[in-house]
C-alpha cells in the first residue's frame, strides 16, 4: 500500500508514498477511524492542493526532507555539504517505504548526484542515503528522526537532519518556555505570524533558557481547551525548534539537532543518528499532550521504585562537613521519616570552597580520615540509604587534575570559566576512562544508592556539543549497566538539562535550583506538562529561601513540595519541635499517597488571571488537588473550585488535606461546606459548578483529598 495510516489512542498519522518522491505527510492529528484502501488513495489525492500564479508548476507539497528542490522556500529539514570541495549535496532523489511493523514506518531516500557516473536509478552518483523513522506509540505519541548515511566516496558534513512536521492553518498560536537560574520554564506565547519563529539553543546543554516545548494550536488553547501540537527534542545539546507559517500557505513545526559547522563529518560508510523529535497532538489542550506524554514516559523511561522521601545537605551545610554535624541532622531526619540522605559538594579531596578540586574524584583525607564509611554506617543505622553528588563533566583549574592533563580539558580551555570551572572533554578517551572508573571506584568502595550529577555551566565550545552529548549518553549507560542498583539524577545548575534524550537514562531531574515556594509552583506546572511528577525532585526549603530571600510560610512550602519527587532542603537542626511533628506528617501524607502522586493523571484547571490556581494528581480510586493563591484576590469572593479530570458518572467525597500546617485564609468565615468538613457531589458538578473557595491569602495553598463514595 502506498498510502499509510498509523492510529493510536485517538490520533493518526497518514502518509502519502505514491510514487518515487520523498513522501508527503498528509495528515497529523486527530483519529480519522479505520480507513480501507480506497479512503486513503482518495485522502491523499484529496490532499493535492491547487497550484496558484507565479509558483511552481506542479501542486507544492512539504515532504518528509522538504527543501528547494521540492519548491520550498522555507527553512529545510535536511542539509548536506561536501567536506572537502565547495557546495552543497544536491541531485535527484528516490525514496521507497517500508512498514516494517505496527504503528512504525520506514522511508529510505537516496540522494543521488546527477552528471556524475554512478548505480543511481536517474544516471547520477549516489551520495547519501537518508532513513526516516516514524513511529506511533499505543499512547499517541509520535516519535520520529532521520539517520544520514555517507554512500559515496567524498566526506559529507552534515549541516541539517530536522524533523519537520506539517500542521494545519487552524494551529495560530504558539507557546514555548525560556527562563534564568533559579526561574526556569517561564511561558511565553503569541501569534504565528508568516515567516520562522525559532529557538536555538548553544549552552552545550538544553540551558535555563530551553525552549523546552514548542506548542502550536486552537487560538486561546489552555490546559483543558484547544486543538495543540506540541514537539519536543530528546537531546540533552544543542538544538533548535521552531514553527513557520509560510506565505505560500502551509505551516510547519520542527526540531533537530543544532550542529557547529563542520561538526559531523561522515567519511564513506560512517552515518549521523539525529535525535528523536517527539510530537503529540492533542484535542483537550496541554492537559491532553500531558495525558499521552506521561503513559509513554512511564513505560519507555520507568523508574525503579517508588521515590524515596531526600534529605539533601546543601542548604543544611554547604562546604561545612564535620561528621558530629551531619549526625544530627541525619537523627532529625529519620525522625521525621527521610528515606535517602545525600552528601552533597565537599566531601572530595581539596575541594573547601567551589573554586577548586573538581575532577578530584576521591574522599578528602582530612575532612573524612575514614573515608565515608562512617556517615555509611550511621545514615543506613537509621533506616536510610546513602547520595552523593558529583559533578563529573567539569574540572577547576585548581586541580590536580587540570594540571596532570590539561589536553583533557575541552577546547584547550580557551575562552572565560564560568563558575571557577571547566569542561572535561568526555570525548577524549583517556579522559572518559578515568571518569568511568573514578566513578566506578567510589560506586564499589561505598554503598552508594544514588548519585546527584550536576552540571553546572555551559560548554560555550566552538567545536559544537555533539560529540560531548553522546559521550555522556554512553558514560550514563556504561554505569547503569555495572551498577544496576545506583540511580542518577540529573542536576544543571537546577533546571538546565531537563529532556526526554536524558531520562531514560536517570530516575530523577532535579527541576531548580530555588526551593522558594512561589518560584517553584510555576517550575513545576509548566515542566510536569512534559515530565511525570515522580521524576520531579521538589525540596522542603527553609524559610527564607537561600536564592531569592523571600520568606515563606511552612504550610505553604509543605504544599508546594507534596507533589513530585519529595525530599528536603533545610537544616533541620535549626527547626522547632512544633516544625519537627509538621515535617513529620508531611512526609508521612506523602508515603502513603505516594503510588497515586507518581501514578495518576495529572490535571489543571483553566483559571483566569489572579484567580487561584487548581492542579491535581487523579487516580481510579483517588484524587489529590492543590489550591494555589499566588497573589491577593481579584475580588471580594473568588471563583469557585472547579476539580476537574473526574469521572463525571461517579461521586465522589472531598475533604481538606491537612499536611501538617494548615493555609492561611482573610476572612470571618469559611465557606459552608469547608465548615462542615467535607462535601459529597457528583464528578460533573465538581468539574463544571465547583465548591466555593476559601479567601486564602497571598502565597497560600489549601490541599484537597477527593475520594468516590
Amino acid at each position: 500500500m502506498t498510502v499509510h495510516h498509523l492510529r493510536a489512542a485517538g490520533s493518526s498519522l497518514v502518509l502519502d508514498a505514491r510514487g518515487v518522491a520523498v513522501p508527503t505527510i498528509v495528515h497529523w492529528g486527530a483519529d480519522l477511524g479505520a480507513l480501507d484502501d480506497a479512503a486513503l488513495l482518495a485522502l491523499a489525492q484529496a490532499s493535492v492542493p491547487a497550484v496558484p500564479p507565479s509558483s511552481i508548476d506542479v501542486p507544492l507539497r512539504v515532504s518528509l526532507l522538504p527543501d528547494l528542490a521540492d519548491g520550498w522556500s522555507g527553512r529545510p529539514g535536511l542539509a548536506l555539504a561536501w567536506a572537502d570541495r565547495p557546495g552543497l549535496v544536491t541531485g535527484a532523489r528516490r525514496s521507497t517505504t517500508t512498514a516494517p511493523g505496527p504503528g512504525r514506518i520506514v522511508v529510505e531516500t537516496v540522494e543521488t548526484v546527477v552528471g556524475e557516473a554512478g548505480d543511481g536509478a536517474d544516471g547520477g552518483a549516489p551520495a547519501a542515503r537518508v532513513v526516516t523513522e516514524l513511529e506511533l506509540a499505543a499512547e499517541g505519541v509520535l516519535r520520529a528522526r532521520h539517520t544520514v548515511h555517507n554512500a559515496g566516496p567524498r566526506p559529507i558534513a552534515v549541516a541539517s537532519a530536522d524533523v519537520v512536521l506539517p500542521v494545519p492553518a487552524r494551529a495560530q498560536e504558539i507557546l514555548d518556555f525560556t527562563g534564568l537560574w533559579s526561574a526556569e520554564r517561564r511561558p511565553q506565547r503569541g501569534p504565528l505570524r508568516h515567516g520562522v519563529w525559532s529557538r536555538e539553543t548553544r549552552h552545550g546543554r538544553p540551558g535555563h533558557d530551553d525552549p523546552f516545548l514548542l506548542a502550536v494550536g486552537t487560538p486561546g488553547f489552555g490546559f483543558r481547551s484547544g486543538e495543540v501540537w506540541a514537539t519536543h527534542l530528546a537531546w540533552s545539546g544543542d538544538k533548535r525548534l521552531w514553527a513557520e507559517s509560510s506565505a505560500l500557505g502551509r505551516s510547519v513545526v520542527g526540531a533537530g539537532e543544532l550542529l557547529a559547522p563542520g561538526e559531523v563529518v561522515l567519511a564513506e560508510g560512517e552515518r549521523y543518528e539525529g535525535p528523536w523529535t517527539i510530537a503529540v497532538w492533542s484535542g483537550a489542550g496541554l492537559d491532553g499532550v500531558s495525558a499521552r506524554l506521561h503513559p509513554w514516559v512511564r513505560r519507555t523511561s520507568s523508574v525503579a521504585r517508588p521515590r524515596p522521601v531526600v534529605l539533601n545537605t546543601w542548604e543544611a551545610v554547604y562546604f561545612d562537613h564535620d561528621l558530629t554535624r551531619l549526625e544530627a541532622l541525619a537523627d532529625l531526619g529519620a525522625r521525621v521519616g527521610v528515606e535517602r540522605f545525600v552528601l552533597d559538594d565537599g566531601w572530595f579531596r581539596g575541594r573547601t570552597d567551589d573554586r577548586r578540586a573538581l575532577g578530584d574524584w576521591t574522599v578528602d583525607p582530612t575532612t573524612w580520615p575514614q573515608g565515608l564509611h562512617p556517615l555509611a554506617e550511621l545514615v543506613r543505622e537509621r533506616g536510610m540509604d546513602l547520595g552523593l553528588w558529583v559533578e563529573p563533566e567539569m574540572v577547576s583549574p585548581d586541580s590536580e587534575l587540570a594540571r596532570a592533563h590539561p589536553d583533557w580539558v575541552l577546547g584547550g580551555g580557551a575562552g572565560p570559566t564560568w563558575r571557577h570551572q571547566r569542561v572535561l572533554d568526555l570525548a577524549h578517551p583517556d579522559a572518559y576512562a578515568y571518569l568511568r572508573d573514578a566513578l566506578g571506584a567510589l560506586l564499589d568502595e561505598y554503598p552508594i544508592a544514588f548519585l546527584k550529577w550536576d552540571h553546572n555551566r555551559d560548554l560555550l565550545s566552538a567545536e559544537g556539543a555533539h560529540a560531548q552529548t553522546s559521550a555522556l549518553y554512553r558514560l550514563l549507560g556504561e554505569l547503569r549497566v555495572a551498577h544496576p542498583g545506583v540511580e542518577i539524577e540529573s542536576c544543571a545548575s537546577g533546571g538546565a538539562r531537563i529532556d526526554l534524550g536524558i531520562l531514560p537514562l536517570v530516575d530523577r531531574v532535579w527541576t531548580s535550583d530555588t526551593n522558594d515556594p512561589l518560584e517553584r509552583q510555576a517550575i513545576q506546572r509548566w515542566t510536569g506538562v512534559v515530565v511525570p511528577p515522580e521524576y520531579l525532585g521538589g525540596h522542603l526549603g527553609a524559610a527564607t529561601a537561600h536564592t531569592t530571600g523571600r520568606t515563606s510560610s511552612l504550610a505553604f512550602r509543605l504544599a508546594t513540595a507534596l507533589f513530585g519527587s519529595a525530599g528536603i532542603e533545610w537544616d533541620l537542626t535549626a527547626a522547632t519541635e512544633a516544625e519537627l511533628e509538621q515535617v513529620a506528617a508531611w512526609i508521612a501524607v506523602h508515603r502513603a499517597r505516594r503510588d497515586l502522586l507518581h501514578s495518576g493523571t495529572v490535571v489543571h484547571a483553566d483559571t483566569q488571571d489572579g484567580e487561584a490556581q487548581v492542579h491535581g494528581v487523579v487516580g481510579p480510586d483517588a484524587a489529590i488537588f492543590a489550591v494555589v493563591a499566588l497573589t491577593g484576590a481579584p475580588r471580594a469572593l473568588r471563583s469557585p473550585i472547579r476539580l476537574v479530570g473526574l469521572d463525571p458518572e461517579r461521586r465522589y467525597t472531598v475533604r481538606p488535606l491537612v499536611v501538617g500546617a494548615g493555609p492561611k485564609a482573610i476572612q470571618d468565615a469559611a465557606p459552608a461546606w469547608l465548615e462542615a468538613g467535607e462535601v459529597t457531589l457528583p464528578g460533573r458538578v465538581l468539574m463544571e459548578v465547583g465548591l466555593e473557595s476559601p479567601l486564602l491569602a497571598p502565597e497560600q495553598a489549601l490541599l484537597l483529598e477527593t475520594t468516590p463514595t
